[in-house]
């Protein structure tokens, strides 16, 4: 894999590509260079690799015994600075504890519908697994071919599917992790009312409360029946009323992202004269169609048209200009932007995203309020730039916008326009009632606001756990909670 930034060395743009895709984008955006910057060289790193339970158990007594901080390490595709070694002074060192060895689905339950997976398989492994099975877990991030599942727990990570189970929390039966106390483990139930759950301390606990080695999950039979289609609003608001509709309904849609024109025009989904809906309905036991017909009616009432729509391999209508297919291109935009944000850095342009989630009754002020400071803080910042958004996805209550943002950088000062733009943004989000991560997680980079949002008794609750588990202070210090080393 890179070192440097996303996916496999040879699936990178080799350097006549990345020429050719910085003249590109330049080009579409009036800013950054034609002239792409080269990698720094890979520097010495050890990692430690345990293949078994008992090998983390050694790896993590030993990082106690001599003072330093470790970090669980799955796939590395953190864009929160969750599993950087950013520890702080008085740790003699930092060990990561990378679990991918430990990526088998040890157990199927054909019966409950569930399976016990290591927490080291990635996306593309626990699928391939389960298909043997004719399951699916049903969750996929846009990290999907990198991350993993232990990964997904510590961050309560949401996957593709924008309606009703959308985050890995919806899955989880039961947990195993390890912790310098001991092993921690809960009891596999469908449901419980006996007090707080362990579960939910583990989810979201990113790797301060314990190395997470194994979990049991739900799954379910792979899907027969596919239909999507491209739905066309005038501007990004009406389009969030039908998409508000479509959420109150219970058609439960598996793909139910609205892109802003900015955004269309940028990833290619059409000319930037509509929003764009990509809706989708998938299921394993029956046709989909009387779901779609359902929602694209629905759509209508609030002023959508649909181009075109397919069934089947859910590759479905086309873009308002007639340049091809909306969903498909869309889709491979999607897949492909973690790609080519490193060709944008290189390129002398400023990409990040951020998202959050607020409820219907404050998305237009909410909104409207994020897009306004932010655009300002890009301005300001870099002089120009453009701030997108987009619904990854939608509840009954409210929506999760996410938003989207191309600047011109400075070589050398990268990090400080990115710093200043992050806390303009952030700032907003949290003045505005809104969550300062709805799936990316808090890591490093989110703890100012993440400690705004929180209760502060919690935060003094969260750190009793923290003393409790982790005495020494050794698991990833310094996300959720600052330990107070013994």
């Amino acid at each position: 894999m890179k070192h440097w930034g996303w996916g496999f060395e040879d699936e990178q743009l080799s350097p006549t590509q990345a020429r050719a895709a910085a003249a590109e984008i330049t080009k579409r955006l009036g800013f950054g260079s034609s002239d792409p910057q080269e990698p720094v060289a890979l520097s010495d790193v050890v990692v430690a690799r345990p293949r078994t339970e008992e090998e983390a158990a050694a790896v993590l007594d030993w990082a106690v015994s001599t003072g330093a901080a470790a970090i669980p390490f799955g796939g590395g595709t953190s864009v929160v600075g969750g599993v950087e070694p950013r520890v702080g002074p008085g740790y003699a060192g930092v060990v990561t504890i990378d679990v991918k060895a430990l990526d088998r689905v040890l157990d199927v339950d054909p019966v409950s519908l569930s399976a016990r997976i290591q927490a080291g398989a990635t996306g593309p492994g626990l699928e391939d697994q389960l298909s043997d099975h004719g399951l699916t877990l049903r969750h996929f991030p846009q990290s999907f071919q990198f991350s993993t599942l232990g990964g997904w727990i510590a961050t309560r990570a949401g996957g593709h599917f924008a309606t009703l189970y959308t985050h890995i929390d919806d899955l989880v039966e039961s947990v195993r992790a390890l912790t310098p106390e001991g092993w921690w483990e809960s009891r596999r139930l469908p449901g419980s009312g006996a007090g707080i759950s362990p579960d939910r301390l583990l989810l979201g606990s990113e790797g301060a409360l314990g190395v997470i080695t194994e979990a049991w999950l739900r799954v379910r039979p792979r899907p027969a029946s596919r239909a999507s289609a491209a739905v066309l609003f005038d501007d990004f608001l009406s389009g969030a009323a039908s998409v508000r509709a479509l959420s109150q309904s219970g058609l439960h849609p598996s793909n139910c992202r609205l892109l802003d024109p900015v955004e269309v025009s940028i990833t290619g989904a059409g000319d930037g004269g509509h929003a764009l809906l990509v809706l989708g309905f998938e299921s394993a036991e029956g046709d989909v169609e009387p779901w779609m017909s359902a929602a694209l009616e629905c759509c209508a009432e609030h002023g959508g048209s649909t181009e075109r729509r397919r069934s089947g391999d859910g590759n479905a209508g086309r873009s308002a200009s007639g340049g091809g297919d909306a969903v498909g291109s869309w889709r491979e935009a999607f897949l492909r932007a973690p790609y080519l944000r490193d060709v944008m850095v290189a390129t002398g342009v400023l990409s990040e995203t951020f998202e959050s989630a607020i409820t219907w009754d404050r998305f237009e002020s909410f909104h409207r309020a994020v897009m306004e400071r932010t655009k300002a803080a890009v301005d300001d910042v870099c002089g120009d730039g453009v701030v997108t958004c987009r619904f990854t996805h939608v509840y009954p209550d409210g929506p999760a916008p996410y938003f989207t943002i191309l600047a011109p950088a400075r070589v050398g000062g990268e990090l400080e326009q990115w710093a200043e733009i992050k806390r303009a943004a952030s700032d907003v989000v949290i003045d505005c009632g809104g969550t300062i991560t709805h799936h990316h997680a808090v890591g490093r980079d989110h703890r100012p606001w993440y400690d705004r949002q929180r209760p502060d008794p919690f935060a003094t609750a969260l750190a009793a756990a923290k003393a409790a588990l982790d005495p020494a202070g050794a698991l990833n210090p310094g996300v959720l909670i600052d330990p107070q080393r013994a």
